[in-house]
């Protein structure tokens, strides 16, 4: 006798605090001598290193993720005035602590900005196994539910499927800055933000046979 199939989903949420912090610093300049501002550029950017390095332990990973060097020209079109570059590297954090003293740092120096942190999980976090973890036990639960209902119980499990449209990755979302200068202490006072964590599963399983009441 075939059995009787319950389709259920389930779904789990979770708060967790972020894991890393990832800011962009660019040094830019402009500059009528194409080799002066290369120049001007560089030494910006040894100094930018050489700071990073001051935050080794904190820093786990640093990329140049951007260059541009181009002619600013005169109204006609047809001489380059001057030059104007950039170069961008995203720095990624693991050690929060220092976080606010380094940006502080940065942010104090000529012909830089900074953009972050954007805050966030690392991929593959084990929060999103945990939250997958409670999303299926949510769905047992509801299966149950609907099995006891009708005098039956859990037979066998047939599927458990991710019913993100997405592919069924847990949801991790990252905000950007939160705090501002804190100048007693030569940092600025961050705030990280907390993450959220979703999954949700789709569950197929059969049942006993249902005893139904009499009419």
């Amino acid at each position: 006798m075939e059995k009787t199939i319950v389709t259920v989903h389930g779904e789990a949420r979770r708060e967790v605090p972020p894991e890393q912090a990832v800011f962009t610093v660019t040094v830019s300049a402009v500059d009528r001598d194409k080799a002066a501002l290369v120049a001007r550029i560089n030494q910006r950017a040894t100094e930018v290193t050489a700071l990073l390095d001051r935050y080794a332990q904190a820093v786990e990973r640093r990329e140049t993720t951007g260059l541009q060097m181009h002619p600013e020209y005169n109204r006609r079109g047809r001489r380059a005035e001057a030059y104007q570059g950039s170069i961008a590297t995203t720095v990624t954090v693991t050690d929060f602590e220092p976080l606010g003293e380094l940006l502080y740092l940065l942010a104090g120096e000529e012909l830089i900005s900074l953009s972050g942190p954007w805050w966030q999980l690392r991929p593959g976090s084990r929060a999103g196994a945990d939250v997958r973890r409670e999303a299926v036990t949510d769905a047992l639960t509801r299966a149950r539910e609907y099995a006891a209902a009708v005098g039956s119980e859990l037979d066998r499990i047939v599927e458990i499927a991710d019913a993100d449209a997405a592919g069924g990755h847990p949801m991790m979302r990252a905000a950007g800055f939160v705090g501002g200068a804190a100048e007693d202490t030569g940092g600025f006072d961050l705030s990280p933000e907390q993450q959220t964590v979703e999954a949700r599963v789709l569950l197929r399983v059969t049942i006993t046979e249902p005893t139904l009441p009499p009419a």
